[in-house]
């Protein structure tokens, strides 16, 4: 909501001080579609020529966070927290049961009641992955550790490709749209010999050029890789509290002192009180 909010705010204070101003939106009409036929559709071009296949689909899904904020909800941090919870008390008790859970998770009874959690495939990965390695006696929790920070730190720099690609489309506007307006000036002067006021709004069709790139450059697409960049990076936390309370269980701490670890890796927004967590785990 406040993606689009702050949309509306752009391009009435744009436009409306430019009408209150006296300018006429007759001419940035006439001009408008096809300055956006060149600068948008060259700025296309040069994000799919300068970008893969796999980062063209995932930038295009990622440009859905500027209007949805990060994937994950304050419940889900509180779902995640439980569902390792649950894991851990039953690594404990029986190991064998466990592998049960972490072999077949997408048919577990300790994975199923929370179903977004289960439908991140590197979530579910992560946390079946690390009790794997607990299961094979590693006895320096600071390795295992280590291992997580490297994987967490691959998966956030595969998933910041979005917000680069949005960016470098971004930085290029301006000089499209210079592009553009210098194809305006190429007609104008091809059409030297009209009148004053022909030139004039030959002259002002040229510059509508210039202003879309640079609007859109600074009032739209740099905000969305400011904002896609900023939800990836939230999104990320959610990976680093499963490698906290994994790690505080291989250090062998108690089932809740690794839940309480876990709960105060979660970002402050989205942090759930203790007993909101002492809820849900009893509720589980």
């Amino acid at each position: 909501m406040i993606g689009v909010v702050g949309i509306a705010v752009t391009f009435i204070m744009v436009f409306g001080g430019y009408l209150l101003a006296g300018g006429k939106m007759s001419i940035i009409m006439k001009s408008l579609p096809f300055e956006f036929m060149m600068i948008g559709g060259s700025a296309a071009g040069a994000f799919l020529l300068s970008n893969d296949l796999h980062t063209v689909k995932h930038t295009i899904g990622d440009v859905t966070k500027v209007f949805k904020g990060a994937k994950w909800t304050k419940q889900d941090y509180c779902d995640l927290l439980c569902l390792l919870y649950a894991l851990i008390k039953i690594s404990r008790k029986s190991p064998v049961d466990l592998e049960g859970h972490i072999e077949d998770p997408e048919n577990s009874s300790i994975f199923v009641p929370y179903p977004r959690i289960l439908q991140d495939k590197e979530a579910v990965s992560l946390i079946c992955d690390t009790f794997r390695a607990g299961s094979l006696n590693y006895d320096d929790p600071h390795q295992v550790e280590e291992m997580l920070g490297k994987r967490i730190e691959e998966h956030a720099s595969s998933q910041s490709h979005s917000g680069h690609a949005l960016q470098n489309v971004a930085d290029a506007l301006p000089a499209l749209g210079i592009v553009a307006a210098v194809l305006g000036v190429i007609k104008t002067m091809a059409s030297i010999d009209q009148p004053p006021e022909v030139l004039g709004g030959l002259i002002g069709g040229a510059l509508v050029g210039t202003f879309l790139g640079v609007f859109l450059a600074y009032g739209i697409v740099g905000p969305f890789s400011a904002k896609v960049t900023a939800a990836t990076e939230t999104e990320e936390k959610f990976y680093t509290v499963v490698r906290d309370v994994l790690v505080a269980d291989l250090f062998g701490h108690t089932p809740n002192l690794c839940i309480e670890v876990g709960r105060q890796s979660v970002p402050s927004s989205y942090r759930p009180s203790f007993n909101e967590v002492e809820e849900g785990l009893n509720a589980a």
